[in-house]
């Protein structure tokens, strides 16, 4: 079985199989009030202020509804390329997430469903390494049926 590396393996997970990536999933957590949230953390609940061992680890699901975005045309980071688009999603689980538009991706509205994918990128060192980005929930189902969409 082979192992992709990933960029935070501490806030994401790629379960593998056979050597084939499969659909990621978040480190979130839930409290035993029933609360859950993003990433995982055991300061305290944001509901009932529960914390320790009142918060346990939970894999959350990827998918969910595009609530916002936004393009950034000019990054503090110089060494950033520019444009990319940052999401806002409403999980199916709960918890709303902020990250990155797939670079596949493109023009989104809210109320979008999106779902998460690994997406290659190059790492500080020149090795491929994988990042969560979230792209529209229908793109995949359209790849694989119909082939890849036209540029």
């Amino acid at each position: 079985m082979q192992s992709f590396k990933l960029l935070k393996p501490h806030v994401y997970l790629d379960e593998s199989n056979n050597g084939r990536r499969s659909e990621p999933t978040l480190k979130g957590g839930c409290c035993r009030c029933g609360f859950v949230f993003f990433p995982m953390q055991t300061y305290g609940c944001e509901r009932c202020g529960s914390h320790g061992n009142a918060l346990a680890p939970r894999s959350l699901s990827t998918h969910g509804t595009l609530l916002a975005s936004a393009v950034v045309h000019l990054h503090a980071d110089k060494s950033r390329t520019t444009p990319f688009t940052i999401v806002k999603v409403a999980l199916d689980d709960g918890p709303v997430v902020r990250t990155l538009l797939a670079s596949d991706c493109g023009d989104v509205a809210p109320g979008r469903r999106m779902k998460a994918k690994l997406e290659p990128l190059r790492g500080d060192d020149g090795e491929t390494v994988f990042d969560l980005r979230f792209t529209t929930a229908d793109q995949d189902h359209q790849e694989q049926h119909h082939g890849a969409p036209p540029q």
